[in-house]
């Protein structure tokens, strides 16, 4: 049967206090190894520290949750296969926690687990051994009951409390870069990182806003740190933002990879406006899954049903797609669009009653050009001035109905 592991420094390993980010544990070398029936994970640490693993069912995944740890990995590190394994993950879970997931072809038995020296001083190398087991003698995994804990722990502190929409004086807008941390989201032909793109663009984003100081302006993550759906949702609920602005930017498979580019504009529907959108939906709607978490499939209260619950859904659906409206204009005199710069999907990220929101693609990661775009401040900060515009023309608007 398969087994959770919790495994602490070796005694001669002196660990290093994680609550200091300077004296950070740093991961300085991760591979995987395979022999015969087995494959072995194999991580090199600067120091001891605590380490739990466990597996997780639906993909078949291990987890390695460690405290606060510094990659300082190569680029491309976890993308070969081997043996057993597809690959691993690596980054921060939530602030002081780091989390490794490695992706697993089948069921997996955690067949040897341990912390020992590694030469002179305090470094010490993490290894996990795998063979492989039965679906059924692995079940579920060893990990629902902590996976669920993460699940629901609080979201992310986004600044102070917002003034109830009664009493506002500005707008809250609160800005949503997609994946981070542990889930890296797409990746380019030079490894570019999706996490790293979105975050760039939605703090040039930020800082025009603000520049007006017509908007209280806040973000669901401001460093590489991973952010589930349920907190993001959870945190545009708390600040009852008056517009939600989520950024990704995709990939596609490689056969299509230099026909497609652009930026694309998504809005919510049950029903998704094509193939395309339903397959963006499904990709991004799974990225707790990639973190390692098991959380429920979402589903509404059957007070949702309630007449006055749809009339306010069909309202903020509405100024959703005003807001796209807008933004696709403004974008369109600063980037290139894809060709179909508007769509609509059931993203997970956008079931928000009565909070207007939008998922932006900047671009496709896969394509050269939009690939050399996205890494370009000056690129980040045209879109980041287009979008601006949008929401300046959106509030204007709204602000001129209600008078």
């Amino acid at each position: 049967m398969a087994l959770a592991v919790q495994l602490t420094a070796p005694a001669s390993a002196e660990p290093t206090s994680v609550h200091r980010k300077s004296a950070a544990v740093e991961a300085r070398r991760a591979e995987l190894k395979s022999n015969g029936d087995t494959t072995t994970f194999v991580l090199g640490l600067s120091s001891g520290v605590r380490a739990e693993i466990f597996t997780l069912a639906n993909p078949y995944r291990v987890v390695i949750d460690l405290p606060d740890v510094a990659f300082e990995l190569p680029d491309g590190a976890g993308q070969k296969k081997e043996g057993l394994a597809s690959g691993f993950r690596y980054g921060l879970l939530s602030e002081g926690k780091a989390r490794i997931v490695i992706d697993t072809a089948g069921p997996v038995l955690i067949k040897k687990a341990d912390m020992r020296p590694a030469g002179t001083g305090k470094a010490v190398d993490l290894t996990v051994t795998l063979s492989p087991t039965s679906a059924k003698a692995f079940g579920g995994g060893t990990g629902g009951g902590q996976t669920a804990q993460v699940a629901a722990t609080p979201a992310p502190d986004a600044g102070p409390a917002a003034v109830s929409k009664r009493h506002r004086t500005k707008p809250v807008i609160l800005i949503d870069p997609g994946h981070g941390g542990i889930d890296p989201g797409a990746a380019s032909a030079t490894n570019l990182k999706e996490k790293t793109v979105v975050l760039a663009v939605a703090q040039a984003l930020k800082t025009q806003l603000e520049k007006s100081g017509r908007y209280d302006v806040r973000m669901t993550r401001s460093t590489d740190v991973f952010i589930s759906l349920d907190q993001r949702l959870q945190m545009s609920r708390e600040l009852d933002a008056d517009l939600f602005v989520s950024l990704h930017a995709d990939a596609i498979a490689q056969k299509r990879a230099k026909r497609v580019r652009g930026a694309t504009v998504y809005t919510l529907s049950e029903k998704a406006s094509d193939e395309e959108a339903q397959i963006m939906a499904e990709k991004e709607n799974n990225s707790d899954a990639i973190a390692g978490l098991q959380t429920a499939h979402f589903e509404e209260g059957g007070d949702v049903r309630n007449i006055l619950i749809d009339l306010l859904k069909r309202e903020t659906s509405n100024f959703s797609a005003d807001f796209s409206n807008t933004l696709v204009k403004q974008l369109k005199s600063a980037v290139s669009l894809s060709q179909r710069p508007q769509r609509s999907a059931a993203f997970k990220v956008l079931r928000q009653a009565d909070t207007p929101s939008v998922l932006i693609e900047l671009g496709y990661m896969s394509h050269p050009e939009d690939e050399k775009l996205l890494k370009s401040s000056g690129w980040q900060r045209r879109v980041a001035t287009s979008i601006t515009s949008a929401v300046d023309q959106y509030f204007s608007k709204r602000t001129a109905r209600a008078r």
